[in-house]
This record gives structure tokens, C-alpha cells and sequence, in this order.
């Protein structure tokens, strides 16, 4: 389960920073320290999704 969860979240981790990091641009926050900080929420806040998603892949294959 680890091995899939680390593939999952090199994936999912660059998914969310991507799109978190988008939306700061977005709303005008184009310097380095908020672009920084959305970029680790993002990379934080996936460690709780990709095991979610692990879990549901997980329990679908047993």
C-alpha cells in the first residue's frame, strides 16, 4: 500500500500545488512568499487526499 500511496502522491501533490498555485496568480498574488506558501498547503494538504484515494483503491482491489 505505501509503494501505490508514493505514486499516488507525486501525482496528486503536484496536481493540487499546481492548481492552488493558479488560482494565487489568479487573484493577483504574484510574488514569491504567497506563491511559496500555496505551494507547501498544497503539497501538505495532499498527504490526507492521496490516502483517502489509496484507501478507496485499496479496498476495491481486496
Amino acid at each position: 500500500m505505501f509503494r501505490l500511496a508514493a505514486i499516488l502522491y507525486s501525482m496528486i501533490a503536484t496536481t493540487v500545488a499546481g492548481t492552488l498555485i493558479i488560482a494565487a496568480l489568479t487573484m493577483g498574488y504574484d510574488t514569491l512568499v504567497p506563491i511559496v506558501a500555496v505551494s507547501v498547503v498544497g503539497f501538505v494538504v495532499s498527504i490526507p487526499v492521496t490516502w483517502w484515494i489509496t484507501k478507496q483503491i485499496t479496498s476495491k482491489i481486496v
